[in-house]
């Protein structure tokens, strides 16, 4: 059963949500908040495995919120930043906060529904039209990048699949760009997490422009 947390000030909009997820068979409402305050210490206090979390909110906003709760180690929630702007500002914001997904509160409750499902399974969601932007904004040079990051842990293999986790693509076209299995991607995938200690392949994108170890345009700087 996959556990749902919900965060937003607007008592009709979490409704709706907990109608939508309780009506899916294998997902939970467990909880509900109408504040950033409240939604950190329900995380606290219920550790689900999906939090649904709005931006704007009184007494604490959903990106502070985002921000305690992934700094939290005794937290193993992910979070679905969830809004009715479809911002950039917003977009950087939640992504450096720590969460996992990233969804505009027009969507279908399909997508809604699926984005709760992806992020419990372990995965980041955003769609290739939002991947594009966060890439596209590194591209331009609308954010600051620093010297590179010094990663010796990641060995030549797990720099060029960083690389190509940094232009947005999936593991089957990783798989085809270095002529591997995608079982094999799927495990370099998963050591580069681990040793750039990152929750999800998106927050690996962030990192490798933030740190230089990606640089615009896509390639990755030689060693040394």
């Amino acid at each position: 059963m996959t556990r749902v947390l919900l965060v937003d000030d607007q008592e009709l909009v979490r409704a709706g949500f907990r109608i939508i997820l309780n009506s899916e068979p294998g997902i939970e409402v467990v909880g509900e908040a109408a504040n950033g305050a409240d939604g950190v210490r329900l995380a606290r206090e219920l550790d689900p495995d999906v939090i649904c979390m709005d931006v704007q909110m009184p007494e604490m906003d959903g990106l502070e919120a985002t921000r305690l709760i992934v700094a939290d180690p005794s937290v193993t929630s992910r979070v679905l930043m969830l809004t009715t702007f479809d911002r950039d500002d917003y977009l950087f914001a939640a992504l450096s906060a720590g969460a996992s997904g990233f969804l505009l509160k027009t969507a279908s409750p399909e997508n809604l529904v699926e984005a709760v499902q992806v992020l419990a399974r372990g995965d980041a969601l955003l769609s290739p039209t939002v991947t594009r932007r966060v890439i596209e904004r590194f591209g331009r040079g609308d954010l600051p990048v620093p010297e590179r990051a010094v990663v010796t842990d990641l060995t030549e293999r797990e720099t060029e699949v960083l690389a190509q986790i940094a232009l947005g693509r999936s593991n089957a076209e990783i798989a085809a760009e270095l002529f591997v299995g995608e079982a094999t991607v799927k495990t370099h995938v998963s050591n580069v997490l681990a040793k750039l200690g990152v929750r999800d392949r998106i927050q690996a994108v962030v990192f490798a422009y933030e740190n230089g170890i990606a640089v615009r345009g896509g390639a990755v700087p030689p060693r040394g």
